[in-house]
């Protein structure tokens, strides 16, 4: 596998001038001629980028998820993910790259600025290619001008430059945190459908009693059954419910404790193992929190 550990790398890679900065740089997507194949068959990057493609007749790999670029529509990267890129041989050259912009920067250029550590908050970095944003026409058009605006500003380089792009950024990215959950709303019915399957697999996880053998189920395990990325799910289903997939899983939990507890003559003990815990304390703990009584407080209810 290839990783490029810079940004004057990738611009070497595509054989375009270096960056006009080491850490940050603005490429068109006409310029994205990947002309060694063997690079990017499997390759990753130890930087950020952001890019809007619309007409890019190439399938992009991002985790286990192909997307064919056909449309316009938006995605995020964080450094060292791995990525492929699988180009159509029999298109022509000049027809597999189409219009967009290709926003990079490396985590270096943040350091000293808020967004060093919010950048962590915006779980779409996470997302696999599938789950990219689709952007209306005025959309579109808001996301444009902005790479515009760090592209013009991306010629001055002087002590003003980098606090101005990084305000850009930061708009960006809280532009595209309100465009992903209008995209949760619109797409409303294929979230319920997902959120219907996802309830599915945690009854059947309860009932099948795979507690007993792997534990309380994970986010992880949902998203894998689910095939989408753990952050994807959470957002989603925080779009949906206001709770997280975590969340989702301890209400599933407690609604199986509650009917041990009232329907069983199992000791907490035997209801905390059967659920997953390694410890009843931990089990006693979370039903508290969550029900603001204990166990046996609840049983009580039933007696």
């Amino acid at each position: 596998m290839k990783t490029i550990n810079t940004i004057s790398e990738f611009h070497r890679l595509l054989s375009i001038p270096a960056p006009l900065h080491p850490l940050v740089s603005v490429i068109t997507v006409d310029n994205l001629h990947f002309n060694e194949d063997f690079i990017w068959n499997k390759f990753s990057m130890d930087f950020y980028t952001i890019s809007l493609k619309r007409d890019v007749r190439a399938k992009v790999k991002y985790g286990q998820q192909n997307y064919d670029f056909d449309k316009g529509l938006m995605n995020f990267i964080a450094p060292r993910q791995i990525q492929s890129l699988d180009r159509t041989e029999s298109l022509e050259e000049e027809k597999i790259y189409g219009t967009g912009y290709v926003l990079l920067f490396h985590n270096d250029f943040l350091v000293g600025h808020p967004l060093a550590s919010a950048i962590k908050n915006y779980g779409f970095f996470s997302y696999t290619v599938n789950e990219a944003l689709h952007l209306s026409e005025k959309e579109e058009k808001s996301i444009i001008e902005i790479f515009e605006k760090i592209d013009q500003e991306y010629q001055h380089i002087d002590r003003h430059m980098q606090d101005i792009i990084l305000s850009q950024i930061d708009l960006l990215l809280n532009y595209c945190k309100r465009f992903y959950e209008r995209q949760f709303i619109t797409r409303k019915k294929a979230n319920n459908d997902l959120l219907a399957r996802m309830e599915q697999l945690l009854t059947l996880y309860f009932e099948d009693q795979k507690t007993l053998e792997n534990g309380l189920p994970t986010v992880e395990y949902l998203a894998n059954q689910l095939n989408v990325t753990p952050h994807y799910l959470s957002d989603m289903l925080r779009s949906l419910t206001g709770q997280n997939a975590q969340q989702h899983i301890h209400e599933m939990m407690i609604a199986k404790a509650k009917d041990y507890l009232s329907g069983s003559n199992l000791t907490v003990a035997q209801i905390a193992f059967q659920l997953g815990f390694e410890y009843p304390q931990s089990f006693n703990k979370l039903f508290k929190k969550k029900t603001e009584m204990s166990p046996l407080e609840f049983r009580q209810k039933f007696n």
